[in-house]
């Protein structure tokens, strides 16, 4: 269930910036949600009392009472205020794009470590807004609990601190399992592999053809959440260890991606890292999503030397497509393939036996 609730979220109004990439990025995350966007209102800055002009959110208000909408969505970080303005001048539920990615990671996320990053990233969502809710709540007093002293917002400060800190804690345990298999890893010498790419770059489908697996695929963003790892033979007999890791995406806060640093850190510890890139989208987009890419890799610092580039999607993809994404990614290593039809697949192979056979192992700092 959405933060709209059990009846809303079936038709929201969109509210974002005006070039296509945004409009339809923000309109896929909307449906990643289960949400139906049915207007879509744009403006070239956002932020201001309501998180968009005074007069934009009048035109909201007007375009909610005509269509009957069940909530709006607005892309961009809302300081609770402002989401608390616009939803009472609109008389709309309204959410920014943080909650809406943090609704489809709790939406997608089904093992215990991937929900337990869900729940540490909604409580660094939170804490910033405690104290405006909190306050609202008392009538702007700020103070509660009989006279004693002690604000709530100091009470729910503290529960979530609580809740943090045991969070992180599990977290931690995940990761000494996570060092344990390292270490399993290491003594079998087996190189491993990483997948990475922007949501719906086709991760999850190179992933079911080289691993013989049967993951779900869907067209929605973040299908994948958590690191799936299994053996792969390449040519020569030469086995890797491959893994898919949760796909990325533009504008991801820094504490979204801290609370899964933990699935992350596989890249740290890769032999070499995939990085796919749709050559199907437009060349605009193509630029927009590796540049993204690039930023959460250099966040996690991981090394441009161990980093070859896959041009998935050659099926849909344009000569001039192709050729952007060559020159666009020069700098490094790259295959073209299709991963649906397995087109290039087969030199995919060969360029991954060839470079962990010349590279040395990555050793788990703890073994």
């Amino acid at each position: 269930m959405n933060k709209f609730g059990k009846k809303a979220g079936k038709s929201v109004i969109a509210v974002t910036y005006p070039d296509e990439f945004s409009k339809k990025e923000f309109i896929g995350l909307a449906e990643a949600a289960g949400l139906t966007v049915v207007r879509v209102v744009t403006q070239k800055y956002l932020g201001n009392k309501y998180g968009v002009g005074a007069g934009k959110a009048e035109e909201i208000k007007e375009i909610a009472e005509e269509i009957h909408s069940e909530g709006i969505i607005v892309d961009e970080h809302l300081t609770s205020s402002q989401a608390y303005r616009l939803s009472k001048l609109t008389g709309q539920n309204v959410i920014d794009r943080e909650r809406l990615i943090l609704d489809i990671f709790s939406k997608r996320a089904t093992t215990a470590e991937g929900k337990l990053q869900v729940q540490l990233a909604e409580l660094k969502y939170a804490m910033p807004r405690v104290k405006d809710e909190v306050n609202r709540s008392l009538g702007g007093e700020g103070q509660g609990l009989g006279g004693s002293g002690v604000s709530a917002v100091d009470v729910r400060f503290r529960d979530m601190k609580r809740q943090m800190s045991f969070i992180q804690k599990r977290l931690v345990q995940v990761a000494k399992q996570r060092s344990l298999f390292r270490n399993q890893r290491d003594k079998l010498d087996m190189p491993l592999v990483s997948l990475v790419g922007y949501t719906s770059s086709g991760k999850t489908t190179l992933f079911n053809r080289l691993a013989s697996e049967e993951k779900e695929i869907a067209s929605t963003l973040f299908t994948t959440l958590s690191t799936t790892t299994r053996t792969v033979e390449l040519p020569d007999s030469t086995k890797i260890l491959l893994s898919d890791t949760v796909g990325f995406i533009s504008r991801l806060p820094t504490y979204m991606i801290e609370a899964f640093k933990s699935t992350l850190d596989e890249l740290i510890y890769a032999n070499l890292v995939l990085l796919l890139l749709d050559a199907s989208e437009s060349l605009h987009d193509m630029d927009l999503k590796y540049s993204s890419c690039w930023d959460i890799l250099r966040e996690l610092q991981v090394p441009a030397s161990k980093v070859v580039v896959v041009l998935n999607k050659s099926d849909l993809a344009s000569d001039e497509g192709i050729s952007h994404a060559k020159n666009l990614t020069a700098e490094l290593p790259s295959v073209t393939i299709s991963a649906t039809r397995g087109d290039g697949t087969h030199v995919l192979k060969n360029l991954i036996r060839q470079r962990v056979s010349s590279q040395p192992m990555v050793r788990n700092k703890n073994s």
